[in-house]
């Protein structure tokens, strides 16, 4: 910060932190969990994915990035979806606090909220892992247009058809064994389930 090295840390994690308009104290708990015992770290006998931050003894280092919030509107950034700085303040210190109470104190490192940071990360691997809090139930009023038709081609793309209708329309051909004229008791149905 300022062209001064203000945290620093050795083996361990690099929780860069987008704090949403939505999150609670809920969510604030589950990624405490998520970030202390997910398993990305090898064990002694070099078996990878088996081995959390906590159980290494290793450090954290947290920075808060709203950017990580953005929602893109053609080419250019939107940030209104991350949480206003004096609300996210408030949560991001809130946050250190569990991560201490659950962990090691002195293992659990950060930046400075909202200055401009040049953070340098050495990625192990490199391994990058986005971490999700549980997705909560959203008010259709609050999404915006964009949202909306995020929605709305999702939904789209999930309703395909099991067959064109050109395909269900076209004549059977009577010498294709597949063909169903109904006869000999075969009634199944056109449709799949």
């Amino acid at each position: 910060v300022g062209g001064e090295q203000i945290s620093s840390i050795g083996r361990g994690l690099c929780v860069l932190l987008g704090i949403s308009l939505e999150d609670t104290q809920r969510e604030l708990e589950h990624m405490v969990r998520k970030i202390l015992n997910l398993r990305v770290f090898e064990d002694e006998s070099g078996r990878h994915w088996s081995k959390s931050v906590m159980d290494k003894q290793y450090e954290v280092l947290c920075v808060s990035q709203f950017t990580l919030q953005c929602i893109l509107k053609g080419n250019k950034p939107d940030y209104h979806m991350a949480m206003p700085t004096e609300q996210a303040e408030c949560f991001y210190n809130n946050f250190l606090e569990q991560l201490r109470k659950a962990y090691k104190p002195e293992l659990i490192k950060d930046g400075k909220f909202g200055a401009y940071m040049q953070v340098h990360i050495q990625n192990d691997g490199p391994v990058t892992i986005e971490l999700e809090s549980p997705a909560a139930t959203v008010d259709p009023k609050q999404l915006t247009k964009l949202e909306k038709q995020q929605q709305r081609k999702e939904k789209t793309r999930t309703k395909v058809p099991s067959e064109s209708s050109r395909e269900r329309n076209a004549p059977r051909n009577k010498d294709d064994p597949s063909a169903s004229s109904g006869a000999e008791g075969d009634v199944s149905s056109e449709r799949e389930p």
